[in-house]
């Protein structure tokens, strides 16, 4: 399935000269958003996991559907203050500024085998941010899945040793 048929292209957001990826037209089609998933699903079958991991907000429309479809747990990575428990945090770089991500300090088990996913990676700023929080409880990163990656921004090449799956690339 050419899922590009389905992903509306915003251009100058949020910024000029940014061609903004808009998935909330893959995910309105519900057989779309569904084959998507278990694609994604193909893709990452074989691996161990315990856990799926996303990062807000995006990350959990992915994410979840995908831990279901397993059999695994979901474990929301959100921005600081917006978890209900103890947490850790660690700050990521914005393009103007920063900001924090965190977890819930018992959400990951050490050993646990960990998956990341979410809708798009480009720098890979997000994704690092997850890694070093996931790292920082003990769990053992087997991948990350994305329904698109922005190819030419090279955001893979910063995960040393850890295998990217993406449905999509521009």
């Amino acid at each position: 399935m050419n899922f590009k048929e389905y992903i509306r292209v915003i251009p100058d957001f949020p910024q000029p000269g940014i061609r903004f990826k808009d998935i909330t037209t893959l995910l309105q089609n519900g057989p779309v958003y569904k084959e998507a998933i278990d694609q994604l699903k193909e893709l990452i079958k074989e691996k161990q996991i315990d856990v799926i991991a996303g990062p807000e907000a995006r990350g959990f429309v992915i994410g979840a559907p995908l831990a279901y479809s397993l059999g695994v747990g979901f474990i929301p990575i959100r921005k600081s203050g917006k978890l209900p428990g103890e947490t850790i945090e660690a700050d990521y770089a914005l393009e103007y500024g920063k900001d924090k991500l965190a977890m819930h300090k018992d959400a990951i088990k050490p050993g646990q085998k960990v998956l990341i996913a979410d809708d798009l990676l480009a720098t890979g700023g997000t994704i690092q941010t997850s890694i070093d929080l996931i790292k920082q409880l003990g769990g053992d990163i087997v991948g990350a899945a994305f329904l698109i990656e922005l190819s030419y921004l090279d955001g893979r090449s910063k995960f040393d040793g850890i295998d990217v799956v993406s449905l999509v690339q521009y």
